[in-house]
């Protein structure tokens, strides 16, 4: 799986995308915003690990998602 954050302009917030090995978007969510249902995409019991992840990544740069 694959994160990438992207930065908003103006009023659009910054965004999280979450993808496949294949680059399929599988979650598309605000950055800004409480992780939930998040065992949807496998990643349950790791909300804090990820939302750390999230504050120091780069924008629009694709990282292989490791947790």
């Amino acid at each position: 799986m694959y994160i990438i954050k992207v930065k908003g302009k103006a009023k659009i917030p910054d965004y999280i995308q979450l993808r496949d090995d294949n680059f399929v978007l599988v979650a598309y969510f605000r950055a800004d915003r409480p992780l939930k249902n998040m065992e949807k995409y496998g990643l349950a019991g790791k909300e804090e690990a990820l939302s750390s992840l999230i504050a120091s990544l780069p924008f629009g740069k694709l990282q292989k998602l490791e947790l």
